[in-house]
């Protein structure tokens, strides 16, 4: 049930009198009507939060349609969980899920934080606190930032305040925001960290100090090099060294009387080995280490996933155990020893899925299996991966569903295919929309404008306009003939706009009201 704390509004604005609108039913997942009500608009912002709008203003809505909060405004401006931003004539307010009016529609831009709301006005800063319910001023600034952590950051003239912190008149050279849950501070002694509640965990002492990964940083002072982990109450140094380390894009290296010795992690050695010549990231926690004697491997953040034993140029990462890797301007496929498992022999090649990888010698592609046998001879613009033994592939403009060894697994060439988590195949041809299964056999023909998947049973279909539903069985849920349909998930309710009519007021539906059977098709 969704947790309401809302103030009842009388229910006049449905008895007064008849008013032409939008009639919106609302019925539970077994197809029985539940209710009817009328709106120009109903909106699902997010899980029990539903907004509708009618001759009356914008309300927030009950699960029965009812409205329970009048929003003040004309329309939603933003959701931003639990925060509504609503937009009237004099400007933007907030609102919260529950019902609460946190800021009148007034302001010029609000940014918002889990309990904290910080809105401008001109040049005047206003922060909102949740926890007090109280609006609080912060002055006039050239610039303000609500943070990630909740901190708020106010420019003027060049330096930086916290005036939600112990000490807001207290200013700084510099105060950055990054992806940690700290702020990077900067004064005349030098850098440091500040935690969500406005103090230093690390005083700023630091000749230099950057922003890594995590809550994880890269600093110096003096003549050591340092990793530092930000936690609430203090920092940590995670390791120190008074070698040289250099940060090259995403890579940490350390260096032993100018020779590359050791590849650092953000808190500490990934690997410490003699004889490295050169790292190389290939992708996310991906380096290419390749020592003398000119052996090659491919290290993760685990260790090494192919072996430093090889003689390949480059090295891919790779799954089902093959890494695809580059020789002598061919490709092959090493497996985690170094071992050439598929001599280098290709011009590209791919990644390896259900046993199957996609290869090309010229400008088409075919497919390969794990011995290197070739599958499905190159004919083929493109060959996405494989999943449940069908890939998609393109053709001179047009795409196609096909097996490992290039057969159609859906017999016609299509305009667009994507493939969904729930394992279906959105397609689309001249301009309509259908649905295949895992297979590529289809479940809805493809003669819609548009096909929403709910989940792996609820879709949601539109033709000429009109929208309805329709199981995974081709069961007719709800007939193509509303203007809108929406899915309330936490309330199991379907909610569908209606042609304009005469609503007088939300109309309770007897619970043993009949129900027609629905028949199948659409």
């Amino acid at each position: 049930m969704r947790n309401l704390f809302y103030p009842v509004l009388a229910s006049f604005l449905f008895l007064a009198s008849p008013s032409q609108g939008q009639t919106w039913e609302v019925y539970d997942f077994s197809g029985s009507l539940q209710t009817r009500a009328s709106y120009q608009d109903i909106s699902l912002l997010g899980e029990s939060v539903s907004v509708g709008k009618n001759t009356s203003g914008l309300f927030l809505l009950s699960p029965d349609l009812r409205p329970v909060v009048d929003l003040q405004g004309e329309e939603i401006f933003q959701y931003l969980k639990p925060w509504i931003l609503v937009k009237g004539p004099k400007g933007i307010g907030a609102f919260h899920e529950y019902g609460q009016l946190a800021l009148p529609l007034e302001y010029e831009e609000i940014s918002t934080y889990t309990n904290r709301l910080l809105a401008r006005k001109g040049k005047d800063y206003w922060v909102f606190e949740k926890s007090t319910g109280k609006t609080k001023w912060l002055g006039t600034a050239e610039e303000a930032k609500l943070t990630r952590n909740g901190q708020v950051i106010l420019k003027n003239q060049g330096q930086y305040f916290l005036p939600l912190s112990s000490t807001p008149e207290k200013s700084y050279e510099l105060l950055q925001e990054n992806q940690s849950n700290f702020l990077l501070a900067k004064e005349a002694s030098g850098y440091g960290l500040i935690n969500q509640a406005g103090n230093y965990v690390l005083d700023p002492v630091l000749d230099q100090l950057e922003y890594t990964r995590g809550d994880n940083y890269f600093g110096f002072d003096e003549n050591q090099y340092l990793l530092i982990r930000g936690f609430e109450e203090s920092a940590q140094v995670r390791y120190n060294s008074y070698h040289k380390i250099t940060k090259e894009d995403d890579l940490l290296l350390e260096y032993i009387h100018g020779k590359l010795r050791r590849v650092l992690e953000e808190e500490g050695i990934l690997l410490d080995a003699v004889g490295m010549e050169s790292v190389t990231s290939i992708g996310p926690d991906a380096f290419n280490i390749r020592f003398r004697e000119n052996k090659l491997g491919l290290l993760g953040k685990k260790g090494w996933l192919v072996a430093p034993n090889s003689d390949a140029e480059w090295i891919g990462v790779g799954t089902e155990g093959l890494f695809p890797a580059l020789k002598n301007g061919k490709y092959g496929y090493l497996d985690a020893a170094g071992k050439w498992i598929i001599p280098p022999s290709f011009l590209e090649v791919g990644t390896f899925s259900d046993k199957v990888s996609s290869y090309r010698n010229n400008s088409t592609w075919g497919t390969i299996n794990p011995e290197g046998k070739i599958l499905a001879e190159a004919k083929w613009d493109k060959i996405k991966g494989f999943s449940g033994g069908i890939a998609i592939a393109e053709l001179a403009g047009k795409q196609y569903l096909i097996s490992p060894n290039g057969n159609l697994a859906y017999p016609e060439a299509l305009d667009k295919i994507l493939r969904l988590k729930e394992g279906y195949y959105l397609v689309e041809s001249n301009g309509k929309a259908g649905l295949l299964n895992s297979l590529g056999n289809p479940i809805l023909p493809i003669s819609f404008d548009q096909i929403q998947v709910e989940n792996k049973d609820f879709f949601i279909v539109s033709k000429e306009g009109l929208s309805g539903v329709i199981r995974a069985n081709g069961d007719v849920f709800l007939p193509l003939q509303y203007k809108q349909v929406e899915i309330d998930w936490n309330e199991q309710k379907v909610l569908v706009k209606g042609i304009e009519q005469a609503v007088v007021t939300p109309e309770p539906i007897p619970e043993k009201a009949p129900q027609g059977k629905r028949k199948k098709g659409a």
